[in-house]
């Protein structure tokens, strides 16, 4: 057994059984490797699309994906969907390929300092050093990004050390990966003070606290206490929609988000941070709490939501309480022009239960997603690190995490540019998503923007910079050279009908959405 052998068999030994990849020619015997039965290797065509569909893997998953990535190029190639994972708390395990070290003495042209490249957006990083460490190696990194929340593990692969023998029965550590940690009953005590106080209270919940018990749970307090419930404005996973606990949504604008805000009292914050601005704008707070309103912890980042919850309830004497669960909305099939709110009812009717949508739609679902709270069942996958080119690749990767799921993927048509070779992907693996893309023909959202911002009206010169619509992208063209079928509507009928339809067949459809 070779290095790069003995890291596919701990990979799946380890329950990691996907590598999203793209390999060059250090990474060959790893190749190989790859065709163990267990592990499922997914090629793409860009390393930004490895690292967000690994992203995407965990956040329906739960279990950390790996990466093939080719040296530090490659590598730097992933970094953007990387940092949109960290922010999610997403696990991903990526390998890097690397010169062999007799090698790099040479200094040949893809040489760069990969550790430099990985560590800003790393938990943890380890050159291997010899064919019998890797398997050591690899179960640690499986074993960090495992842990809760999940982290970024980056492993450096040198080529010596994946075609030299690694012998046949490594050693492994014993390393299972820490639970949530216990929330402290003294700071559970103080929210409950708080909420018995009758003042209001806005509780905010992200992480494991927005789906499953954890969320039942929540709607449980906000039924004994009045408190309200909502999400920042970006969330890495919600479990939403009709027979769930409905979460409010702070508003993304600066001066929305202070409005929203003003009345409450008291905030409370479950795995999050009280809510600040997504940018610093001149003559702006980045703080958009009220003055006066104080923020109390119930549970950190990594603690257990279900046991803050459960607590609490025990502190408030309120365990049994019922929570007040969303009804299901009348599925309104919208006709006429396209608009936020025919978008937002095409939506609500068209959603199928249990179906998942990953929303990097910018201008156009700032509006929607407020009205499609009453929808079929649905889980929403947000970007939680800003980074422009996340939506395509999270729906491939979520896709293959679910694949009796239909994925719906609402992007604008500037972020989709980034990572389109997504759509190969999907067609390649034959997955379930719906691609929609908003077609303005602009980044419609620097234009408000670079109002918010105060810099006075753009000129020609700016709006140049801004409108992509010269020339204008063939939407249909592009998918169909992909090999993903394609169509364009105007209308909220054909939209809504183009949603339906997709949802009738087996693999991948774009869907434009001219604007």
């Amino acid at each position: 057994m070779n290095g790069a052998e003995s890291l596919v068999q701990t990979l799946t030994d380890q329950g990691v059984n996907i590598c999203f990849a793209n390999p060059g020619t250090s990474e060959m015997h790893f190749l190989k490797a790859l065709e163990n039965p267990r592990m499922r290797s997914v090629l793409c065509l860009f390393e930004g699309v490895c690292t967000g569909a690994a992203d995407g893997y965990y956040r329906m998953k739960g279990t950390p994906a790996s990466t093939l990535l080719h040296l530090g190029p490659g590598l730097a190639n992933g970094l953007a969907n990387i940092h949109n994972a960290k922010r999610a708390s997403s696990g991903m395990v990526n390998i890097v390929g690397e010169h062999s070290a007799a090698h790099l003495k040479y200094d040949p042209p893809l040489t760069s300092d990969i550790e430099g490249l990985a560590r800003p957006l790393s938990h943890w990083v380890r050159r291997v050093q010899s064919p019998r460490t890797v398997a050591w190696d690899v179960a640690t990194a499986v074993a960090r990004a495992s842990e809760l929340p999940g982290q970024i593990a980056t492993l450096i692969l040198p080529g010596d050390a994946s075609w030299q023998e690694a012998g046949d029965h490594p050693l492994l550590p014993s390393l299972a990966p820490p639970g949530p940690r216990a929330p402290d009953p003294a700071r559970v005590e103080h929210v409950a003070r708080v909420l018995r106080s009758g003042e209001p209270t806005l509780i905010i919940l992200a992480g494991q606290a927005t789906r499953g018990r954890a969320l039942e749970l929540a709607g449980r307090v906000k039924a004994a206490t009045g408190a309200r419930l909502a999400t920042q404005f970006f969330t890495s996973r919600i479990e939403r929609g009709a027979g769930r606990v409905t979460l409010e949504r702070i508003p993304y604008a600066v001066g929305q988000a202070v409005e929203y805000l003003k009345g409450f009292r008291h905030i409370v914050t479950v795995e999050t941070t009280e809510p600040i601005a997504f940018f610093s704008y001149p003559d702006k707070p980045s703080l958009l709490k009220a003055t006066g309103t104080s923020v109390d912890e119930l549970a950190a980042i990594g603690e257990d939501p279900v046991a803050a919850f459960e607590m609490l309830l025990d502190a408030l004497g309120a365990a049994d309480t019922a929570p007040v669960l969303q009804e299901r909305a009348p599925a309104v099939v919208p006709s006429g022009a396209l608009g936020p709110a025919t978008i937002a009812q095409a939506l609500a009717a068209a959603l199928p239960e249990g179906c998942i949508l990953v929303d990097e739609s910018l201008t156009t679902g700032r509006e929607t997603m407020g009205l499609t709270v009453g929808a079929a069942p649905h889980d929403l996958i947000n970007n939680m690190g800003g980074s422009i080119g996340y939506a395509t690749p999270v729906a491939t990767g979520a896709a293959l995490a679910c694949p009796d799921r239909r994925v719906f993927c609402m992007v604008g048509d500037g972020s989709a540019m980034y990572t389109i070779q997504s759509l190969w992907t999907q067609a390649r693996e034959g997955l379930n998503v719906t691609t929609i893309i908003f077609a303005n023909n602009s980044y419609a959202i620097l234009k408000a923007e670079y109002a918010n911002m105060g810099a006075g009206a753009p000129g020609p010169q700016a709006l140049a910079m801004i409108d992509i619509d010269r020339p204008r992208i063939d939407w249909l063209a592009m998918a169909k050279s992909m090999g993903v079928p394609a169509v364009s509507v105007d209308s909220a009928e054909a939209f809504h009908r183009a949603m339906v339809d997709s949802t009738r067949e087996q693999g991948p459809m774009l869907i434009e959405v001219r604007l």
